[in-house]
């Protein structure tokens, strides 16, 4: 699937993942393949996205708030920093 990252001033990632995980404002969740449709708010904490690519590298990034949207396998985090 394919995942972005985005502030109003820019894309912070982009990129074809195997899980993002996120900090919902109602508690942690991750987010698969197929994924069902869902948009949700973002508290603070930490966004991981597990990258579709030999390694399985990991990235990180510190979230304060923000929203994401998940549909046909694309997943849209917008963040405030």
């Amino acid at each position: 699937m394919i995942a972005e990252i985005v502030t109003p001033d820019k894309t912070v990632y982009s990129g074809s993942v195997t899980l993002v995980s996120v900090p919902g404002v109602m508690g942690a969740f991750e987010i698969l393949n197929n994924h069902a449709p869902i948009v949700s708010a973002l508290g603070k904490g930490q966004i991981r996205i597990v990258e579709d690519n030999a390694d399985h590298s990991e990235q990180l990034f510190e979230v304060e708030s923000g929203i994401v949207e998940v549909k046909s396998n694309k997943v849209n985090v917008l963040i405030e920093k």
